[in-house]
């Protein structure tokens, strides 16, 4: 068992990564630099965190040393929001659940490895990080300087990127070698997705809307129909609705707007399909409700589409399917693994 008094950098490097979330993300193992936690605070703010027992996960121990070192960034990101004092308490014991539960998570992937006892080379650790540096197109500078600011040295990284390989060679053994997609399988996918890859029309669309607060009185509704008017006015006079959009993209008037892109009418809100469908490029519609408030649509143009042979998109289909057949027997497999272990949950973390 490890000791509950290691000192606070320890636990730290051994901590670090155990913050990745499961769900449903299995394939995503990469390291990423630049994506992981803040620096960690001076070393007198943590020695002033009060430590205890928080779990027991068969040999090994979760501190409340561990969960407040990783919820410390994410509760300095919700105190920025201003949210309500009940909301943002709620907010965090919700975080500081999914971080024990994710913790919990990490050590028993951690203690099926040591099990199995699954080996990584340098050789794959080093083609590892080429592959993020060409990914992302880092100079051996920029990667060692991505690494300073979230607190790792280079031989940190590569433990990290260790144990990432770690997990995701135990994911293989234990799940993905025993997911298999027949050509039925395949076929049955199209055949119920002849909507999303049979031809048709999408809209390129923009739009203009007005947010709403919860229960909006009558005079917010009609505040917010009267922006929309004005801003119509103004195209109705000649300015294209594009630079419309543009000049209202801030929200500073009340009112926002942005390029939506290309879109199927099935892929649309009901009401937004019933404003749209029968539209032509260059119309504008009518004052839209939404779930948010109200809005006006723009169609820039309609794209035809042709319809896609099964034989064009069966290795997306394929890959469709195995990564949603991947997650859920993982999610078996960790809940198996859950219940054949010792967890004690010494309390709220």
């Amino acid at each position: 068992m490890t000791p509950a008094g290691d000192g606070a950098k320890g636990r730290r490097d051994t901590m670090r990564h155990a913050i990745m979330r499961w769900w449903p993300a299995v394939f995503l193992w990469a390291v990423a630099v630049g994506g992981g936690l803040a620096p960690v605070e001076a070393a007198a703010a943590e020695a002033a965190v009060v430590d205890r027992i928080v779990a027991v996960v068969n040999e090994d121990i979760v501190t409340l040393y561990d969960i407040d070192m990783l919820l410390r960034p994410m509760a300095q990101d919700i105190q920025r929001q201003n949210l309500p004092p009940e909301r943002e308490r709620q907010t965090l014991a919700r975080l500081r659940e999914e971080i024990l539960d994710n913790l919990i998570n990490t050590k028993l992937t951690e203690q099926e490895v040591k099990r199995y006892k699954i080996a990584v080379t340098d050789e794959e650790i080093e083609s590892h990080i080429r592959q993020v540096k060409q990914r992302r197109g880092l100079t051996d500078e920029n990667l060692k300087a991505g690494l300073a600011q979230e607190g790792l040295t280079l031989e940190e990284y590569r433990k990290e990127v260790k144990l990432q390989i770690q997990r995701s060679k135990l994911v293989n053994r234990e799940v993905r070698s025993k997911v298999v997609i027949t050509q039925a399988d395949i076929k049955d996918y199209y055949e119920k997705n002849k909507s999303k890859y049979g031809g048709g029309k999408q809209y390129y669309l923009w739009n203009l809307f007005v947010k709403l607060p919860p229960r909006p009185a009558p005079a917010d509704r009609q505040a917010a129909k009267a922006l929309l008017q004005e801003a119509l006015a103004e195209v109705n006079r000649g300015r294209s609705f594009e630079e419309q959009v543009r000049l209202t993209a801030d929200g500073a008037k009340g009112i926002q707007g942005s390029e939506l892109g290309l879109f199927r009418l099935e892929e649309l809100t009901p009401q937004l399909r019933d404003a749209v469908q029968g539209m032509r490029p260059g119309e504008v519609s009518a004052v839209v409700e939404s779930d948010f408030g109200y809005q006006v649509v723009y169609v820039q143009q309609i794209n035809d589409t042709a319809g896609k042979p099964m034989a064009q998109v069966e290795a997306e289909i394929q890959e469709i399917l195995f990564r949603e057949r991947v997650d859920s027997r993982f999610a078996a497999w960790l809940a198996d693994l859950r219940k054949n272990s010792h967890i004690k949950i010494m309390g709220a973390p």
